[in-house]
């Protein structure tokens, strides 16, 4: 394939590649820290797993606030311009880490770091749905692509860092992360603004009158779909938190398969997230993908169940089954997720709507290890008890789009996001 036909097949031009680059350098850097995480607080800092798992609990508790700021941000100032706001905030929250073992200073370095974060995926993904116009359902899929090879090649230089498991080790993984989130606020600074709907029709110079912009916040269809979205989000925490301690306090696998098992995530990802985006391409589409993702959330937690079962062989196999099940639900729903957010956000007020769909996420990362927490203390039945309650969630979501889809039917002409 030649560079310009390659060029061609990325929506965005040159601004969105550029941005593609960033969220490679993001996962990089999010690779090395993520994926050691909990290990860290647990073997430098000296926590416990309760206190590991409040420690995540509370700063994903205070994260929350992070996505609905970010979508008022983006509706109102340069999207760039915010973005390289949450970048410089997450390295300085970062660095701080470095500065004390303290379990209450560690809480409130990683609650503030929380917030640009879940920030930072809000503003990244409204800068897709922007720059990308009607093909935003692809760039997102390259997007999710691009940053799983930044995961793999993070994850790697994690899983070396592990095989030395020292103090020193530990402290390079983070100000490696560090470092990315300074290039990345270079990087972003040549970066183009991408159109706004909303700030396109204040500057408007019609005169006739404009119908206040919705709220999300009085939307009880985008609501319900949110709180839905807080569940189905889960395989993030069971990926990045709670199977690395499952390894080490429940399994006989040897520690050092939690990062190598993200780095597989992250392989599978890159070779199927693109192909797969096809199959929700389209409202309706992705609404059916909901019925293969409760089958893969089953198949995953039983997985981990078995993965309990005496001998290291056993447990790395059942370990290894569930990380590829839960992959490919995380690529199942990020495909249904993006396109049912987007397709259920008004034009005059994505970024607000987006906004509080980013609190989906956000509440996951800040209920999600507690939850999973308790999971790991109650012992290996409890996993299938958390499989079932997904399959509840699938199917409340598909119920609650379908009744979406069929009063919007009646009303309007049903448009595709291919048709945007």
């Amino acid at each position: 394939m030649s560079r310009s036909t390659w060029k061609k097949r990325i929506p965005g031009g040159v601004h969105g590649r550029r941005m593609l680059v960033i969220g490679f350098i993001d996962k990089c850097g999010t690779g090395l820290w993520a994926t050691s995480i909990a290990l860290y607080f647990t073997y430098v800092s000296g926590l416990g797993i309760a206190q590991v798992g409040l420690l995540v609990g509370i700063s994903g508790g205070v994260g929350i606030a992070g996505a609905p700021l970010a979508g008022r941000l983006a509706d109102r100032f340069p999207l760039t311009r915010v973005l390289i706001g949450t970048q410089l905030l997450r390295a300085a929250a970062l660095l701080a880490l470095l500065t004390t073992d303290h379990f209450a200073l560690l809480v409130l370095y990683s609650a503030i770091g929380a917030l640009p974060d879940r920030a930072t995926n809000v503003l990244t993904k409204l800068y897709a749905a922007r720059i990308a116009g009607p093909e935003r359902v692809r760039y997102q899929a390259i997007n999710r692509t691009v940053s799983n090879l930044g995961w793999a090649f993070g994850g790697l230089g994690a899983a070396a860092a592990l095989s030395v498991a020292t103090s020193t080790a530990f402290q390079l993984l983070l100000l490696g992360n560090v470092l990315t989130y300074v290039v990345m606020a270079a990087l972003t600074f040549r970066c183009a603004e991408p159109p706004a709907p909303s700030r396109v029709a204040a500057g408007s110079t019609t005169e006739a009158p404009r119908a206040k912009p919705a709220n999300p916040w009085r939307d009880r269809t985008f609501l319900l779909f949110t709180a839905t979205e807080a569940a189905l989000f889960l395989d993030d925490t069971i990926l990045q938190v709670a199977m690395p301690l499952w390894i080490v306090h429940a399994t006989d696998a040897p520690v050092g398969l939690a990062p190598l098992l993200l780095v597989l995530n992250s392989v599978l990802v890159v070779l199927f997230q693109v192909p797969l985006a096809r199959f929700g391409a389209t409202t309706d589409a992705a609404r059916r993908l909901l019925v293969p993702l409760a089958c893969l959330f089953v198949a995953g937690t039983l997985a981990l169940a078995a993965s309990a079962v005496e001998g290291p062989a056993v447990a790395v196999a059942a370990l290894v089954a569930a990380a590829v099940a839960l992959t490919f639900a995380e690529i199942i729903h990020a495909t249904a997720s993006w396109e049912l957010s987007v397709a259920l956000a008004p034009d005059d007020a994505q970024g607000a709507y987006l906004g509080v769909h980013g609190l989906a996420a956000a509440t996951q990362r800040f209920a999600g290890p507690l939850l999973l927490t308790g999971v790991i203390a109650a012992g290996p039945l409890a996993w299938p008890l958390l499989g079932a309650g997904l399959v509840a969630t699938c199917a409340g979501q598909h119920r609650l789009v379908r009744r979406h889809l069929a009063k919007r039917s009646l009303s309007v002409a049903p448009v595709t996001v291919s048709e945007h």
